[in-house]
């Protein structure tokens, strides 16, 4: 589980709005060791301050955000041997994503490799474990824990070649393809 600490502002002074668990994670039951969880959005257009509460998660039709709202997410990948074992099944798991990532599970090519491609810019952070970043043209790189993406709309698949999860923080900000 996520805490969350969330700041606001009442009558002119900073309050603390909320600090508590996070509400909107999940953890697949079709793909055991892979858990999302949604921690903020903003929605199309520029934030506006000051924050007066509410959970902006809640109720989103999308986890990818219209061109300049923004989404936050947590996400732990299980090591690749989960979608290798004889008991994976491949029509549970895309179930499963498409009722808790919509908008992103459909990104997925039907193919099964994990390639996708989103209208965003990603700032991805690893914050545990180990990853391999797949893109398009064949090129991969390794990272752990404290490497940096920055995801520009490419086409690209994760990798969890480890025996152990890896836990990566996303930011994902919606924009335009010209």
């Amino acid at each position: 589980m996520v805490r969350r600490i969330v700041t606001g502002e009442h009558a002119g002074k900073s309050v603390f709005l909320a600090d508590g668990q996070v509400e909107t994670g999940h953890a697949y039951a079709a793909v055991p060791g892979f858990e999302t969880t949604q921690v903020w959005a903003t929605l199309q257009g520029a934030a506006t301050l000051p924050h007066a509460g509410g959970d902006p998660v809640i109720g989103l039709n999308s986890v990818i955000p219209d061109p300049h709202g923004t989404r936050f997410m947590i996400v732990q990948f299980p090591p690749d041997s989960v979608m290798a074992s004889p008991n994976f099944d491949p029509a549970a798991a895309g179930a499963e994503y498409a009722a808790n990532l919509p908008g992103l599970a459909e990104c997925f090519e039907p193919d099964g490799s994990g390639f996708h491609r989103t209208q965003t810019v990603d700032y991805d952070i690893i914050l545990s474990g180990e990853l391999t970043l797949e893109l398009d043209d064949g090129q991969a790189r390794h990272l752990k824990a404290g490497d940096i993406v920055i995801q520009n709309g490419t086409r690209h698949a994760w990798r969890n070649r480890s025996t152990q999860p890896a836990v990566m923080a996303s930011v994902l900000i919606g924009a335009e393809r010209k």
